[in-house]
């Protein structure tokens, strides 16, 4: 009997790796887990960045950033941020990641820029991954993780501007910025690569001046040689005076504006994922897609901006399908093509990521039976139809 119990057993634990690797392969497409999950904390997840090389996941969640391995397994991570970390890319070139961090003291930033007192600021952030080599790290006046000031976004959310007869805050509607993407110059969709900055925008349903997505373009060495270590309780403002670009899309009204983006260059176009507007003359999408192998028209923008004489790098409105139909329009012909540019979809504005290949994570933000914030990063494959991501 005790002869025939080892024989058993030795069968089950040889056929045990076997079956142990035949789950695993199950729950992965290209050598990609399916999904990757991480826990934070009271403030949900803000965005996601996958390290394919080193096999790392990188998380935003507001006042902390994670770092796990593929399985979800906790390698890092910086709990001490002075600010609200939003919206992140990693670059592979210089193994950095880039993030959007405001420090400002209005509704949003209550109980995280408390601190700034009636100061507002709005900086990309710099993380040398490759030195969070523990949980909890301290980054303070260090060169793990650096600051470099948009000064661009600072000056439209100060200023006040004249609508109609209406002295209005923010130009632009701007109420920072939260979006941050990595793609060639918009209109040549190849060569060098630069940093993309989206604004946030306020989705006031009674100004007129906020139906546009508005992107600044950075050099990514130029923000590299201004960046400046962290000090908390200090508020550096070095950063390139003006970005090389100022470019304005025409989505129509958003709550917020793009809170993630990430650039597709087998498609050669950037997708920015929004909280749905609230304007009724729109239908308010959740998701575009914009062409940036197409070069933008440069405009003065009196009709939208009639404070704002200069000219401006302009794409034209690609979504007049974006309109209600109770709208004087048409549909713009890509709408109708079955190749659309503009979805409803449930994800992406807390986190998007392109894999390559068709594939890209999503952040599905939850909250965990403990109360605690989390995010299960999944896998999609792109459809390129009206339904645009479908779930493996």
């Amino acid at each position: 009997m005790k002869k025939l119990f080892f024989v058993l057993a030795a069968i089950l634990f040889m056929n045990m790796p076997m079956q142990f690797h035949a789950a695993c392969q199950q729950k992965n497409v290209e050598g990609l887990p399916v999904e990757i999950n991480a826990v934070g904390g009271k403030n949900h997840v803000q965005g996601i960045a996958l390290d394919k090389d080193a096999g790392k996941m990188y998380f935003s969640f507001t006042t902390s950033f994670v770092v796990t391995d593929l399985q979800g397994n906790v390698l890092g991570s910086i709990d001490r941020i002075q600010g609200h970390l939003g919206a992140m890319v990693f670059n592979p070139e210089d193994r950095k990641v880039y993030e959007s961090l405001e420090c400002k003291d209005d509704e949003i930033g209550k109980g995280l820029s408390d601190f700034a007192k009636g100061r507002s600021l709005f900086y990309v952030a710099i993380i040398d991954v490759d030195k969070i080599d523990k949980v909890g790290i301290d980054v303070e006046n260090t060169e793990i993780f650096k600051t470099v000031c948009v000064k661009d976004a600072v000056r439209d959310y100060r200023d006040s501007v004249m609508v109609g007869s209406r002295e209005l805050p923010h130009r632009y509607g701007c109420s920072g910025i939260d979006g941050v993407a990595i793609a060639p110059k918009i209109g040549k969709a190849s060569g060098k690569n630069f940093l993309y900055v989206a604004y946030g925008i306020y989705g006031d349903v009674d100004r007129s001046d906020n139906d546009c997505q508005v992107l600044l373009r950075y050099d990514i060495q130029k923000l590299n040689k201004l960046a400046k270590p962290v000090r908390f309780g200090e508020f550096d403002e070095t950063g390139p005076e003006r970005a090389l670009d100022k470019i304005f899309i025409n989505t129509g009204n958003t709550s917020y504006g793009v809170q993630n983006m990430a650039y597709d260059p087998s498609q050669r176009r950037l997708f920015m994922a929004v909280y749905k507007g609230k304007k009724p003359q729109y239908r308010n999408y959740s998701l575009f897609a914009v062409d940036f192998s197409a070069k933008p028209s440069t405009a003065r923008l009196t009709s939208l901006y009639p404070y704002d004489g200069a000219r401006r790098s302009f794409v034209p409105d690609s979504w007049n399908g974006n309109r209600h139909p109770s709208q004087p329009t048409h549909r713009h012909p890509e709408l109708d093509s079955g190749s659309p540019s503009a979805w409803y979809f449930k994800w992406g504005s807390t986190g998007i990521c392109c894999v390559g290949g068709g594939l890209w994570y999503f952040s599905e933000n939850y909250k965990g039976s403990d109360g605690r914030q989390a995010c299960r990063a999944h896998l999609y494959r792109w459809t390129g139809g009206k339904e645009p991501f479908e779930r493996l």
